[in-house]
């Protein structure tokens, strides 16, 4: 039985689509069809059923990834029993954008005097995508929004900061109401295609407001910069940051309004990579209760 139909057995049941689950992979649905016939026929039992346009799984299937989620998880032990006494090589980050600037360097800092002969790679990206790239074995933590959906046993999630929903105005205009503010002032949209910018979307629906837009961007640093500029006010998740801290920007908020987001950090609890990624943990808790830095 190939491990990896394994793998794509959990992602159809997860997306609950074929086609879904082929372009995550990167591979023809036909292809996904015929990994999940070669594993029904090594187990002898259908383990896929159609109910509409979704995939679910039979009784069997649910059993089959049931234990293949324990099967893998060892898989990824033994390997990573053979690698953990080494504490060199890549540590691999997958980071949201607005995460980059709020805790990320205090935990690059003290992970580099910890361990120096680790080097570590960030690259950004958005929540979805990065939990495919760890599922891929792509990326070996990802700094992401809480997902909507109940991960599978294999991986950690550690919350870092829930975040409400504020308006970001000049300091010239701290007296005025955010609604007001959203009504009147020219609007710079945070990415709509961003977990954030569709709670901004939704609160701007819920209250009927149809601003006056100017700019759409995904860089919180960014939209932070043309307001302390004075070129309109946003609406995006109360982000703490040294950068933005220092513009003549104003964080105002919503009042009675519990739209926030959650982010964090999840991870495969036995990989290769592990003890890299127990080391990022350590550190990454150590910033989180405030203890003094190291470097």
């Amino acid at each position: 039985m190939e491990t990896d139909f394994l793998k794509t057995l959990a992602l159809v049941a997860e997306t609950g689509s074929m086609a879904e689950a082929s372009r995550r992979l990167s591979i023809t649905p036909a292809a996904v069809a015929h990994q999940l016939r070669a594993l029904e026929k090594d187990v002898g039992a259908p383990l896929t059923v159609r109910a509409g346009r979704s995939v679910g799984l039979t009784t069997e299937g649910r059993t089959v990834l049931s234990h293949s989620q324990t099967l893998l998880s060892e898989l990824a032990e033994l390997r990573a029993a053979v690698h953990r006494p080494a504490m060199q090589g890549t540590l691999r980050l997958g980071v949201i954008n607005s995460a980059l600037n709020v805790f990320i360097p205090d935990v690059l800092g003290r992970y580099a005097v910890a361990r120096p002969d680790v080097r570590v790679q960030v690259h950004a990206g958005i929540s979805h995508k990065l939990f495919h790239q760890l599922q891929e074995d792509q990326i070996d933590i990802a700094v992401c929004q809480a997902p909507p959906f109940t991960l599978p046993k294999a991986f950690g999630w550690i919350p870092v900061r829930e975040e409400p929903l504020v308006v970001w105005a000049h300091e010239s205009l701290r007296r005025r109401t955010p609604l007001e503010l959203l009504r009147t002032q020219p609007f710079i949209r945070y990415d709509r295609n961003l977990g954030g910018g569709k709670q901004a979307t939704a609160y701007l629906q819920k209250h009927d407001i149809v601003p006056d837009e100017k700019f759409e961007l995904d860089s919180l640093a960014t939209i932070a910069l043309l307001v302390h500029r004075r070129f309109g006010v946003s609406l995006v998740p109360d982000v703490s940051s040294s950068l933005i801290d220092s513009l003549d920007v104003v964080a105002l908020p919503l009042g009675d309004d519990t739209s926030r987001r959650t982010f964090g950090m999840m991870w495969k609890r036995s990989t290769e990579q592990s003890a890299l990624v127990d080391a990022w943990l350590a550190e990454s808790r150590a910033v989180l209760a405030g203890e003094p830095s190291r470097f």
